[in-house]
């Protein structure tokens, strides 16, 4: 059975289809990629899957996590969504700026906080003991996105390639079954993209994860991605193993152009 599944899922704004009728499948340890040129509608794509938009038509499906049973979550709220397993990054990083690093991870914790808002008052033995659990945790994920060292720093402080390890680590946090990656190799130097394609695949491995990838970066996606979907103006054009998509005319041309005469 598919981590998640869409049918038909579209995306009207007005009189614009962001995203039609796409039909997609994401399998268990699976790390499936969409691409396509800007404007393509794969963000529009993610924001449905993640609850932000509920899709014009069709449906979504999902093994929440602990599960092995799909649910339709079209149209859910996005903390429901992220309590059944869905976590995502953002293609622009959205930290909470004025925290530390440490705390970023924290935050994304407090969705499984079962203690009552009077013991996190009255800081009872509950509370006390969840909260040494959550910060060990925390500090356990830094310490492997290689951030311990930072942990006391304000989150914005930090180089840029070391932001996104900070945003995948606090989605981390969240205890996910399918993590959402949008861009994350955007504004990265090509050695910092290189350490990221290997990163990805240690955290899919070590986390036990199955992923879906937004990506411009043609070489981290022909050498991390299980299978590819190709949009163009909303549209699926294509979906494959990377050498079928590589070699896709469909492809070529959408990226390329084609020529007027052709």
């Amino acid at each position: 059975m598919s981590v998640l599944r869409t049918e038909h899922m579209t995306m009207r704004f007005g009189g614009v289809t962001a995203v039609d009728d796409f039909n997609l499948h994401v399998e268990k340890g699976e790390i499936v990629a969409i691409i396509g040129p800007n404007g393509a509608g794969k963000t529009t794509a993610f924001n449905q899957i993640t609850g932000v938009y509920t899709p014009t038509e069709g449906k979504i499906f999902l093994e929440p996590v602990n599960q092995t049973q799909e649910v339709d979550i079209t149209g859910m709220r996005p903390d429901r969504i992220v309590s059944m397993g869905v976590a995502r990054t953002f293609q622009n990083i959205r930290l909470f700026s004025k925290q530390t690093v440490l705390d970023n991870v924290l935050i994304a914790q407090h969705l499984h906080v079962k203690s009552s808002m009077p013991g996190a008052i009255f800081y009872w033995p509950n509370y006390h003991k969840e909260e040494k659990a959550m910060r060990e945790k925390a500090m356990q994920l830094l310490e492997r996105v290689g951030l311990a060292d930072n942990c006391n720093d304000l989150a914005t402080s930090l180089p840029y390639g070391l932001q996104r390890r900070l945003e995948i680590a606090r989605a981390l946090a969240t205890n996910p079954k399918l993590l959402l990656l949008d861009e994350p190799a955007a504004g990265m130097n090509p050695t910092e993209t290189l350490e990221l394609t290997h990163f990805v695949r240690e955290i899919r491995d070590e986390f036990q994860l199955t992923i879906l990838l937004i990506e411009h970066h043609m070489q981290i996606i022909m050498d991390i991605s299980d299978r590819i979907y190709v949009l163009e103006f909303g549209k699926t054009i294509a979906d494959g193993v990377p050498a079928e998509i590589q070699n896709d005319q469909r492809v070529i041309d959408a990226y390329l152009g084609v020529d007027e005469d052709a």
